[in-house]
């Protein structure tokens, strides 16, 4: 019989289908590997705003994460969405038992339209107990600031950040770089002695709807396959880029990024 990698994302419903769990689970299946998910909280949300957000009680979070490690042979765990200081808790203690060492955090803190999806008192939960069990960790430009407490304009600011954030326990430290006002397009990658630099095409496109979702997604399907962290990055910054450069311009505010693109590709 076939195999494939199974790969679990623990993050927010997106009802507009662009980001969050939908995005995630595109990204999984579309990178070769067989996605589960864990639904941590259900936002009302299309590609405009976010008009709601409904946090699951922590029982059936737990009761999720229990299911699905009972069953399945778990080759990696990407989180995103995780809203309350009560669910990272959950969340970090729960894969901290499981010992997962295929652990992909991005730190979701807001949306596109600039709606609040971790509480502020949240964050330091983010950094003293989820951040240490990762593998990597994938904050975008804004988010490294709000992490590590510094400024990033530019390609050097991000090396101190990241040297900032890899103190936290992570074991590196990947800035994505689309918002780098120098140097955009550009992501930079830290294992605690060395940089890795991955330049690319900046697509300039309003349809950027679950970007970092998916690329966290595809990073998180890479290193299941086998793939070592710095090949797993190159190959989902190819695949989101492409995802962006066919981007989809539906809905009335910024659209989705095409998760399948290579199936109407001549």
């Amino acid at each position: 019989m076939a195999t494939i990698k199974q790969v679990l994302t623990i993050a927010g419903s997106d009802s507009g289908g662009g980001a969050g769990i939908q995005a995630d689970i595109k990204a999984m299946s579309a990178n070769g590997v067989f996605a589960m998910s864990v639904i941590t909280a259900i936002t009302a949300q299309n590609t405009e705003e976010v008009t709601d957000v409904f946090e699951l009680p922590v029982s059936i979070i737990a009761a999720q994460i229990d299911a699905v490690f009972d069953d399945f042979d778990v080759a990696a765990v990407k989180t995103g969405m995780l809203s309350s200081v009560e669910i990272v808790r959950i969340v970090a203690k729960m894969l901290g038992q499981q010992k997962i060492s295929n652990l992909i955090v991005d730190p979701v803190m807001q949306s596109k339209s600039g709606h609040a999806l971790l509480k502020p008192d949240a964050v330091d939960v983010l950094r003293t107990e989820l951040i240490p069990l990762a593998l990597v960790i994938t904050p975008n430009v804004h988010e490294a600031q709000q992490l590590s407490g510094i400024e990033i304009k530019a390609l050097a600011d991000a090396r101190q950040a990241a040297k900032i954030l890899h103190k936290l326990g992570c074991r590196n430290v990947l800035i994505k770089g689309g918002h780098l006002l120098a140097e955009r397009g550009t992501d930079l990658l830290y294992d605690g002695r060395f940089f890795n630099v991955y330049k690319g095409e900046f697509i300039d496109t309003p349809h950027t709807h679950g970007t970092g979702c998916t690329y966290a997604s595809a990073i998180a399907a890479q290193v299941a396959r086998g793939n070592a962290l710095p090949d797993a990055v190159r190959t989902a910054k190819t695949y989101v880029t492409e995802a962006i450069r066919h981007s989809l311009a539906i809905g009335h505010g910024k659209g989705p990024t095409n998760h399948f693109y290579f199936l109407t590709q001549p």
